[in-house]
């Protein structure tokens, strides 16, 4: 599964970018306002909760600010938001899917359909692209905190928890599950007492498309204007990102 490790090792690396800028910070908000609105804002009962609670950790959203987007999705005139996606082809082929938590759904589709048309792109029906992508559980667990666990263990636990994969690089475990599988592993690392830099469900390229640099930027480009959208979550694509692309991202 190299093609995956190098997919998840570019999100990491590119979430490092991203928690440079508030708009992280946002998205985990987001994630917790969700949370609430759906099990309430007790962690202990609330698998979701806690799992955002995780991830806000991993950002290093201090803990006030967490506090606080608790507190404030259990109000009663708090925003409510819509889980939404959306698929498009962008120029040259790739294939692009927007995860979306939005209060208004009519002013996302607008934006949305406005940056494919502006870049060259193109909005597509829902479903049209779910036969380019996986969509796995995907954990990364930094090595330092198994806590003395030797290797071997961990691997042996996680796999019986439900992993189809576990690779080592750049100190970190990255563990992928079926999606079917996400909420066990969840809390059979709870059990282990590991907790994940980041945990989610990701959608994975079964096969990448490599272009040349400019046509390449192009595409980056559209991708990179769809995820500064305030209402946008998550953004997939299948152009396969090349050291070259990385350095320049």
């Amino acid at each position: 599964m190299s093609g995956h490790s190098k997919w998840s090792t570019i999100k990491r690396k590119k979430g490092a970018l991203d928690a440079k800028r508030s708009k992280i910070f946002s998205r985990v908000i987001k994630e917790i306002n969700v949370a609430v609105k759906e099990g309430g804002s007790d962690p202990d009962g609330n698998p979701r909760l806690r799992l955002a609670i995780a991830n806000a950790k991993g950002v290093n959203m201090p803990k006030d600010n967490v506090q606080r987007a608790i507190s404030k999705a259990g109000e009663k005139d708090a925003a409510s938001f819509q889980e939404i996606t959306y698929e498009g082809v962008a120029n040259f082929g790739i294939g692009v899917y927007v995860e979306c938590l939005t209060d208004n759904v009519q002013r996302t589709v607008a934006n949305i359909r406005s940056y494919f048309n502006k870049h060259g792109g193109k909005l597509e029906t829902h479903g049209a692209l779910s036969f380019l992508f996986d969509r796995k559980g995907v954990f990364s667990v930094p090595q330092q905190s198994l806590n003395g666990m030797d290797e071997e263990e961990f691997m042996m636990e996680v796999i019986d928890a439900g992993a189809e994969d576990v690779e080592l690089e750049d100190k970190f475990y990255t563990i992928y599950t079926p999606m079917e599988e996400f909420g066990n592993m969840v809390k059979k690392l709870e059990e282990m007492k590991i907790e994940p830099e980041n945990a989610e469900l990701q959608r994975i390229p079964k096969t990448t498309v490599k272009l040349e640099k400019e046509p390449a930027q192009k595409v980056l480009k559209l991708i990179e204007t769809i995820e500064e959208d305030d209402d946008v979550q998550n953004v997939f694509h299948n152009l396969e990102l090349t050291e070259e692309l990385m350095a320049e991202m």
